[in-house]
């Protein structure tokens, strides 16, 4: 468990950062740009999950929240040896988060007409909310992506924030009546 007696540590105050191995890399390094955008993803994930009723859709972005926490750890802890898989005291993004994303996407999925037509992000406020939420995930995917061309990153984490995106989409429809209440782009309509 984490224990943080002190906020300030004075240790950035001259532009780097610590990472989990102990090595210092400056703030604006692609690695914490990536760890950065992960937290704005979690934040407008958190303010999306406060517009909903307790219940299944809040519990799931509750649950992805924590998830993030784990990605940002992946993040911060760069791989020696090219490899992913958990060792001892590193948390690492597992497969069976992505399947449990793969799996809440494919659930919320089934009740949803098949699109004949893009959604603009909106609707309900919920909605738009979740996909505000959904953009950042995006942002935070190709911050991650960015990365990955300049050092090794865990593919499986490449893949959960890619799927993340997806499940957004998807609850976003749900939170619009199951689709009914979506916002279609109408091509060229203020020509």
């Amino acid at each position: 468990m984490v224990k943080l007696n002190k906020i300030y540590t004075r240790t950035g105050d001259g532009g780097s950062t610590g990472l989990v191995d102990g090595s210092r890399t400056k703030k604006h390094s692609l690695r914490i740009e990536a760890i950065g955008k992960a937290d704005e993803a979690n934040s407008a994930i958190g303010l999306a999950a406060s517009s909903l009723e307790n219940g299944a859709h809040a519990d799931a972005l509750f649950r992805i929240q924590n998830d993030l926490f784990d990605l940002g750890a992946d993040l911060a802890t760069p791989s020696t040896d090219g490899s992913f898989r958990p060792k001892e005291m590193e948390l690492r993004i597992v497969q069976s988060q992505v399947d449990w994303l793969e799996a809440a996407i494919d659930n919320a999925n089934e009740d949803l007409e098949p699109l004949e037509s893009f959604v603009l992000p909106g609707g309900s406020e919920p909605a738009a909310r979740a996909h505000i939420a959904r953009a950042s995930v995006r942002a935070a995917e190709r911050a991650m992506v960015a990365l990955s061309t300049e050092e090794p990153v865990n593919q499986i984490a490449l893949a959960y924030i890619n799927r993340l995106s997806d499940y957004l989409f998807v609850l976003a429809r749900v939170l619009n009546d199951h689709g009914a209440s979506d916002v279609k782009w109408v091509p060229g309509a203020n020509r």
